[in-house]
């Protein structure tokens, strides 16, 4: 969880998936009904119509256990039709810096996988240094080798056909959710994710939350009032897979520290600057 509860009063879209907020975290989501009294969209996609459906503002069912296609449509989407908040990405995030020549994707796998280990040799993801041994940046966001042109590469599979028939999700109702909740790209807007058991506890509960992560940092919505990503379970123990994978990269943005109105600008990094 990155911000306080009632943070989420804040936020101009509220999109709820994995999390039935309104009968397991009832105190949180009578902020999620404040922000919507306000003039917020709230979303919600699960496989079946829960409470917190009826009071969003539009339901959207997928296939259990196709998050991951559902989140990967919408990275597809806001980077194919430039819905990414440009300056944030280069100033906060690493999309600007240029991966060494050696890295590579093919057939579902990254290079430096060893087999007969079962594991990756890294020393092949690392960045292109310059002659001070800096790492080479583009703030362009034209190199083809640069984080976002990979990212973006990477994400074209994650066609609207693809996801479709992976999650069963009408390509009208993907559209839908992904064009809503990528107009809080903007500096002077803000969106937030609910999540909780529905995407954690699964073999691929840390990609579900690095796919939110990679969501959130493309629209610059990680260290905003009315942002980030509201994971509230309620043990101790529930934790490990709600720490923002963002967090390495994660730096407040002057763009919109200066620029939010709403409510004081909040950092989710429990790291030392």
């Amino acid at each position: 969880m990155t911000n306080h509860w009632n943070d989420l009063a804040n936020s101009d879209c509220i999109l709820i998936m994995g999390s039935n907020p309104a009968e397991n975290h009832p105190i949180s989501f009578k902020w999620v009904l404040k922000a919507q009294d306000k003039g917020a969209k709230v979303v919600s996609v699960d496989p079946r119509f829960t409470h917190s459906s009826s009071k969003a503002d539009f339901y959207v069912q997928l296939r259990v256990g196709t998050d991951i296609a559902f989140l990967g449509g919408m990275i597809n989407y806001i980077l194919n039709n430039d819905k990414y908040f440009k300056q944030y990405v280069i100033d906060s995030t690493n999309g600007p810096t240029v991966v060494g020549e050696r890295f590579g994707f093919s057939d579902g796998l990254f290079s430096g996988f060893n087999a007969d280990k079962k594991s990756y040799d890294k020393k092949t993801w690392a960045f292109e240094m310059d002659a001070n041994g800096v790492p080479v940046r583009d703030e362009t966001l034209t190199h083809p080798r640069c984080v976002l042109q990979l990212l973006k590469k990477h994400y074209d599979r994650y066609t609207l056909d693809k996801v479709s028939e992976t999650t069963g999700t009408p390509k009208e109702d993907l559209l839908r959710v992904y064009e809503t909740f990528a107009s809080t790209g903007a500096p002077d807007k803000a969106g937030t994710i609910m999540y909780a058991m529905g995407w954690t506890q699964k073999s691929v509960g840390v990609q579900n939350i690095r796919a939110m992560s990679i969501i959130q940092l493309l629209l610059g919505n990680i260290g905003v009032a009315g942002g980030g990503g509201y994971a509230p379970p309620g043990g101790r123990g529930a934790g490990a897979s709600t720490r923002c994978a963002a967090n390495p990269t994660c730096r407040v943005p002057p763009t919109r520290r200066s620029l939010r109105t709403s409510g004081p600008a909040t950092c989710p990094c429990p790291l030392p600057r």
